[in-house]
């Protein structure tokens, strides 16, 4: 490097080392099998990153509080939480490098979404003593209003008269026959401020003093109203196949639309089953998709 010509190591200024105990040891309650009582969270169990460390640190520190209350564990499962993914790879999977927790690991990922984060989890946090009564009411209002605003939309109609200005202004094909609301403002280019433009919907979120996150979880709802029911019945129909039967001897080599790892893998280990195939460390739930579709064939 230019200007660094006569420059001397005298040794390494950062780096990172450390070992790591296999985390297939572990419970989804993160208590080891070999000693009754004690919990690993971290880096410990083959982890990088900050996050990874502290969602471990959270379930290790709720499983040991309710063991010592004698109370039933605490666990997340993959379509609950990001954390569920974590955890349940980690036990199921084990590492052979630093795991870090990436969205495209989770197969449920357009569900677990930062919008609905207090919906899937509040509740649970209540029953566990960590959420107060006034933050689970406040997230049982949000819910209801949501959902309200949202039904409100699949039952009202509005007018050619009424909705082509507003698709017009904003480059959207304009309707011939009245229709429900909802169709509407599932289209792209219409946004909340779009359709409050119509009477009855401003009237509505007046009447019902609906603030800035009902609005916006609402809006969410109605856009991705398709991607979600389809992951949903995705998920249903994983839950069903999970135990599937994989013929013995088979050869996925020929299944160029998995990666190449998953394909060395799973030649190698021969799982029996979609689900002890999802669990081999190096498959993804993308590859497990593409051996549903090829095993339907």
């Amino acid at each position: 490097v230019e200007g660094f010509e006569k420059v001397k190591f005298f040794r390494p200024g950062y780096a990172i080392e450390y070992d790591y105990f296999p985390p297939t040891q572990l419970r989804h309650t993160l208590e080891t099998k070999l000693v009754n009582g004690l919990y690993f969270a971290g880096q410990i169990n083959g982890t990088t990153g900050y996050e990874e460390a502290a969602s471990q640190g959270l379930m290790a520190g709720i499983n040991a509080a309710l063991k010592v209350q004698e109370r039933e564990a605490f666990t997340l499962k993959r379509d609950e939480a990001y954390i569920g993914v974590l955890i349940d790879d980690l036990i199921t999977k084990g590492t052979e490098e630093p795991y870090r927790m990436f969205t495209s690991r989770a197969e449920y990922r357009t569900l677990l979404r930062q919008d609905n984060a207090d919906f899937r989890l509040t509740e649970k946090s209540y029953q566990i003593g960590l959420a107060g009564e006034k933050r689970l009411k406040r997230m049982e209002e949000k819910k209801e209003a949501s959902l309200g605003f949202v039904d409100f939309f699949k039952k009202t109609s509005v007018t050619p008269e009424e909705a082509n200005p507003v698709l017009e202004s904003n480059n959207s094909a304009p309707v011939k026959q009245s229709g429900k609301m909802f169709k509407l403002f599932a289209r792209p280019n219409i946004s909340m401020d779009d359709v409050r433009k119509f009477e009855s919907v401003e009237n509505y979120v007046q009447e019902h003093q609906l603030d800035q996150e009902v609005l916006e979880q609402a809006e969410i709802q109605v856009k991705y109203s398709g991607y979600i029911n389809k992951e949903k019945n995705n998920a249903d129909k994983l839950h069903r196949l999970e135990n599937l039967k994989i013929p013995a001897n088979f050869d996925y080599s020929p299944i160029q639309s998995m990666s190449l790892e998953a394909r060395e893998k799973l030649n190698k280990i021969q799982p029996t089953s979609v689900s002890q195939a999802s669990r081999v460390s190096g498959v993804n739930p993308a590859d497990i998709s593409v051996l549903l579709v090829y095993l339907g064939r």
